[in-house]
């Protein structure tokens, strides 16, 4: 036993040109997500309700047919045949209204995609990470396994030959099985996280896991998927407002009727036609009703645009400060772990030679996986900070 080896050079972030990115794992993500198949039908449903909005009338029109005998009285051959014809017509700036109100839920649509993709990101993010740490761990446990099984066969060796007492026997042996029960849930904690990544993704967590690029931004753009979600919301509250104040009244129809007719079996058939147009009157308890229905989903809408805007902001400068101190804490943790190392390497020299014990020895050891333990994590906690500013920021990997 020399020193402990160092594990971050086996276990860098740097990623190979064939190997998995994130942005490749946020497109199965997407791929998979249940609520991105329904945003694609969002958008179809918005989209036709734009193209009912430019047509002629407000509805499809309708076809009645009719016909008048006197068969079961006097069946003289009496015979009447009617054909209507009915559209709807558009209220005064109705049609404006509704062509604003269907731009803009096409928009929010679009709006609401983006989001949901950031949201996917995130989630991605966060078992990329999870998956490092896990890793770390992992390795770090299966290095604190090796080197107890290399102390045990050293203190088993000494002690046969009568150099060590049976106390120190035994304190090496339950140093190598505390080792390997760590070990044990180190690599439980990894199979649930990459299963949970898995379930995410659809595919298994690359062998390199790459750290994204610092952000140079600090601020949230004006285009941020959440901010332009909640913006593209409040306008289509606010068309559909619009389309309530013009819309009072039940759309009237106008129909041309057409009627073929004859008196009796010898007389010959008439034709007349004729136009109809009906206007339904206004109901006051009605109108009020989804007027206000409609004011009340703008003032929430506005309301939660406002929200989001002061929560982003306050998330951003959150995300900040937790990547600062994320930073200053992985410095200081190299830090420890060097001269954690440097302490490691001069008690094993000084238990080889005979000139401290095994207790101190360990104690030692412990000193120092505990200070690589925490400098694997801050390294991980680092690359997760600057991910969730990304995030925050809505930079997508």
């Amino acid at each position: 036993m020399r020193s402990m080896p160092m594990l971050l050079a086996g276990l860098a972030f740097a990623l190979p040109v064939y190997a998995q990115t994130l942005g490749d794992a946020l497109n199965q993500a997407w791929s998979r997500h249940p609520q991105a198949s329904a945003i694609t039908a969002r958008e179809e449903e918005a989209q036709a309700r734009a193209e009912v909005a430019g047509g002629l009338t407000p509805g499809p029109a309708a076809l009645s047919l009719s016909s008048l005998n006197d068969r079961l009285n006097r069946n003289r051959g009496k015979q009447e045949w009617e054909a209507e014809m009915a559209v709807p017509l558009w209220l005064p700036g109705q049609q404006a209204a509704r062509e604003a109100e269907a731009a803009s839920a096409l928009e929010e649509v679009g709006a609401r995609r983006a989001a949901l993709r950031l949201q996917i990101a995130g989630e991605v993010r966060e078992a990329w990470w999870a998956v490092a740490a896990a890793r770390h761990a992992r390795a770090l446990a299966g290095q604190r396994t090796t080197t107890a099984r290399a102390l045990e066969a050293d203190v088993l060796r000494r002690f046969k030959a009568g150099d060590l007492s049976r106390v120190d026997a035994n304190l090496a042996r339950s140093e190598r099985l505390a080792a390997e029960a760590e070990a044990i849930e180190a690599e439980a904690a990894l199979v649930q996280v990459e299963q949970h990544y898995r379930a995410i993704t659809g595919m298994s967590a690359p062998a390199i896991l790459a750290e994204e690029n610092p952000v140079r931004t600090r601020e949230p753009s004006e285009d941020h998927p959440q901010l332009a979600l909640a913006a593209a919301a409040a306008r289509t509250a606010r068309a559909r407002l619009k389309l309530a104040e013009e819309t009072r009244r039940d759309a009237p129809e106008f129909a041309v009727r057409v009627v073929r007719d004859r008196g009796e079996f010898g007389e010959p058939y008439a034709n007349t036609v004729g136009v109809k147009l009906t206007i339904p009157f206004s109901s006051g308890p009605r109108v009020r009703q989804e007027n206000a229905a409609a004011r009340i989903e703008t003032s929430q809408a506005d309301a939660e645009q406002a929200l989001a805007q002061l929560k982003l902001k306050l998330d951003a400068e959150k995300a900040r400060l937790d990547l600062e101190a994320a930073e200053r804490q992985f410095a200081m943790a190299r830090e420890r772990r060097a001269l954690t190392a440097d302490n490691l390497n001069l008690a094993e020299k000084s238990f080889s030679l005979g000139e401290s014990d095994l207790t101190t020895l360990l104690r030692v050891r412990s000193s120092a996986f505990e200070a690589e333990a925490f400098l694997n994590r801050q390294q991980v906690a680092r690359a997760a900070a600057q991910s969730r500013l990304k995030q925050v920021l809505g930079v997508l990997p």
